[in-house]
C-alpha cells in the first residue's frame, strides 16, 4: 500500500537490486511475479544508468499458482547463468513471492550450478531496503572472503557504497583522494564497482573505511571478527568529520596526516561577514541516520545554524539518532510516516529543512525552502557532474546546496515586501519585458445547471500563515485581522509568518482582543521579544 503513496525505503529486495546492480558480474535471480519488475525503473530512468539492472525475474502470473512455481524459478536461475555467464548469483523472493513459500534459497543449492550461489533470507514485512542492502553485502561477504596475505603498502577497503545511493559514485572519489594523500592505496571498493571475484580479495587490505553504516556495517563487524581488518567509525561528511576521519585513518596506519585544505570554501565563508544572514537560522533535519547525525554538526557547529529539530526513517538507526537529538537538546522524530514528519516540521517552524526529496515537497507546501541531504532522491540529485558528499569537496558541495536556498528565501522575501509595488506585484511581468506582461487569466465559466466552477489550482506554496485556527482553539474568541494588520503581517519573511501569526493571536486572545490592528501585531512583537 505504501508503494502507492510516499515511502522512503522500498521493501529489501531492492536493496539487493542495488548491490547486484553495483557490482559487476554478479546476477540476482528474484522469484517474484509480474508486477514487482518496477524496480528497474529507480536506476534507468532516477539513476540514469545506461544498462538495466543484472535482475531475472521468474514473472509467474496468478494461473501459475495452481501448478509447480519452484520450476519456474529452477528454469529462470538456468537461462540467467546461460545468458549472462556470471561469476556468482544471488537468489531470493520479493514480498509478494514470499508468501507462496517457495524457499529460493533451497531450490538453487540443489541445482549443481558451476558457480557460487548465495542465498538472500530478506523478511520483507519486518525489514525494508537499506537492511537488504546490508543483508545481502554481508552475505556475499561471507560467503567470498577469506585471509589471504596483506598487500605490501597499506591499502584500504572501501566498503558500502551501492547504486543508487546518494552520491555514491562522486563520494568514492574524494575519500579516495584523501586516502591517497596520505600515503593509503585502496584495494577493493564494495559492492559499487567490485566483482565478486574482487571480494576474495577483501583481507589483502589492512583496514575498511566505513562510508555508509547503513549498507555495510554488518559485513564491517564480520571483516573485524574473522579477517582481523578493523573499520573506521567517522564519516567524513563536513570539514570537522573530514578532519577527525584523517586523525582515525592515521591513528590505524601509524601514517601522519596529510592533506591539502587550500580547496575549502567553507571555514572561510563561515568566519566572514557575508556569512552573518546565515546565524541563527532555525533548520529542521529528516533522513538516513548518517546523513543527518553528520548534517547537524555541520549546521550547528560550521554554519552557525540552530538546529530545532532531527529524526531518520531507517530504524537500524535510531539509537544513534536520538543521541544526537539529545546532543542538541531536540526530541527525534523515528518515523517512515511522512506526514508525521510534515506535523512535526509544521510544529517547529523552521527557516529552512535539510531532508529527503520527500521533505522537498513538504518544503513546498508549507513555504519553507528545503535542501536535499539525503536518499530517496529524485533524477535531479544524481547529477552528471562531480559533487560529492565526502571530504573537503563535499564541504564546498554542501555549502552551495544549502546556502542557495536561503539566498532565493531571502530573494522571496523581498519579493513578499514590495508585492504592492508597480513593478512587483502579482499581475505584473518581468520588469524588463513589460510588453510581454501577462494578462489576467479569465473566470473559468459556471457548469451547466448553475454549479460553482471549479476552483483553480493554487499558484504558490500553501501559505501556513493564513490557515484558520477555529473558535475551539481561539477559546470562545472569534479573531479578526484588521486589513491594514494583514497587509503589514505580509511584510514578515514568508518562513516565519505562520510563528508571527499565532503568537500574535496567542498574545490577543490573552488579551481579550478579538481584532487585531497594527498595533496589536507590534506589541505582540515586543512581548515575545522580551
Amino acid at each position: 500500500m505504501k508503494l502507492s503513496v510516499w515511502t522512503y525505503e522500498g521493501p529489501p529486495h531492492v536493496g539487493a537490486m542495488r548491490v547486484a546492480t553495483g557490482m559487476t558480474d554478479l546476477h540476482y535471480v528474484l522469484h517474484a511475479p509480474q508486477g514487482d519488475t518496477y524496480a528497474d525503473l529507480l536506476f534507468t530512468m532516477i539513476e540514469r544508468r545506461d544498462h538495466r539492472p543484472p535482475v531475472t525475474y521468474t514473472t509467474f502470473q496468478a494461473r501459475d499458482l495452481g501448478s509447480d512455481t519452484a520450476d519456474l524459478f529452477k528454469t529462470a536461475c538456468e537461462d540467467a547463468y546461460a545468458r549472462f555467464q556470471p561469476q556468482a548469483m544471488i537468489v531470493g523472493a520479493s514480498c509478494t513471492a514470499e508468501l507462496i513459500q517457495d524457499d529460493p534459497g533451497g531450490m538453487a543449492e540443489t541445482m549443481g550450478m558451476p558457480i557460487p550461489i548465495v542465498p538472500l533470507e530478506l523478511p520483507s514485512y519486518q525489514r525494508k531496503e537499506n537492511f537488504g542492502c546490508d543483508e545481502t553485502f554481508f552475505q556475499l561477504v561471507k560467503a567470498l572472503a577469506r585471509p589471504v596475505e596483506k598487500t605490501e603498502a597499506i591499502t584500504a577497503n572501501l566498503i558500502g557504497p551501492t547504486a543508487l545511493g546518494f552520491r555514491h559514485r562522486d563520494d568514492i572519489t574524494e575519500v579516495t583522494r584523501h586516502l591517497e594523500e596520505m600515503g593509503v592505496g585502496v584495494n577493493v571498493v564494495g559492492p559499487m564497482g567490485a566483482t565478486p571475484e574482487d571480494l576474495t580479495r577483501l583481507g589483502a587490505a589492512h583496514f575498511n573505511v566505513l562510508m555508509y553504516p547503513e549498507t555495510a556495517e554488518s559485513a564491517a563487524r564480520w571483516m573485524e571478527r574473522e579477517l582481523g581488518l578493523p573499520f573506521t567509525k567517522t564519516v567524513p561528511i563536513g570539514v570537522g568529520a573530514t578532519r577527525d576521519f584523517l586523525e582515525e585513518v592515521s591513528g590505524i596506519t601509524g601514517l601522519p596526516v596529510r592533506t591539502d585544505e587550500s580547496r575549502l570554501r567553507l571555514p572561510w565563508y563561515s568566519a566572514s561577514v557575508d556569512s552573518t544572514y546565515l546565524t541563527g537560522k532555525r533548520v529542521f533535519l529528516f533522513g538516513d541516520g548518517t546523513h543527518v547525525a553528520a548534517a547537524a554538526r555541520i549546521a550547528r557547529d560550521e554554519m552557525g545554524f540552530e538546529v530545532v529539530g532531527l529524526g531518520c526513517y531507517n530504524r537500524e538507526q535510531a539509537r544513534n539518532i536520538r543521541r544526537v537529538a539529545k546532543d542538541y537538546g531536540v526530541e527525534a522524530t523515528i518515523t517512515d510516516d511522512y506526514l508525521e514528519v510534515e506535523a512535526a516540521i509544521e510544529a517547529a517552524a523552521p527557516e529552512m529543512i535539510l531532508g529527503t526529496q520527500m521533505e522537498r515537497h513538504i518544503g513546498k507546501r508549507l513555504g519553507i525552502p528545503c535542501a536535499v541531504i539525503s536518499a530517496p532522491v529524485h533524477v535531479q540529485d544524481f547529477p552528471a557532474r562531480y559533487a560529492p558528499q565526502m571530504g573537503f569537496e563535499g564541504a564546498n558541495v554542501i555549502f552551495d546546496t544549502w546556502v542557495h536556498p536561503l539566498v532565493m528565501g531571502l530573494e522571496e522575501h523581498l519579493l513578499h515586501m514590495f508585492r504592492e509595488d508597480f513593478e512587483f506585484h502579482d499581475e505584473a511581468g518581468p520588469s524588463h519585458h513589460a510588453a510581454h506582461a501577462p494578462a489576467p487569466r479569465p473566470a473559468e465559466p459556471a457548469h451547466e445547471g448553475g454549479a460553482a466552477p471549479r476552483p483553480a489550482a493554487p499558484d504558490s506554496p500553501r501559505d501556513i500563515s493564513t490557515q484558520e485556527e477555529g473558535p475551539a482553539a481561539a477559546g470562545g474568541i472569534e479573531i479578526v485581522w484588521r486589513p491594514a494588520a494583514e497587509k503589514e503581517l505580509k511584510k514578515i519573511p514568508f518562513f516565519v509568518r505562520g510563528k508571527a501569526k499565532r503568537n500574535t493571536e496567542a498574545f490577543a486572545r490573552e488579551r481579550g482582543v478579538a481584532e487585531i490592528d497594527v498595533d496589536t501585531l507590534y506589541e505582540a512583537k515586543a512581548h515575545y521579544a522580551r
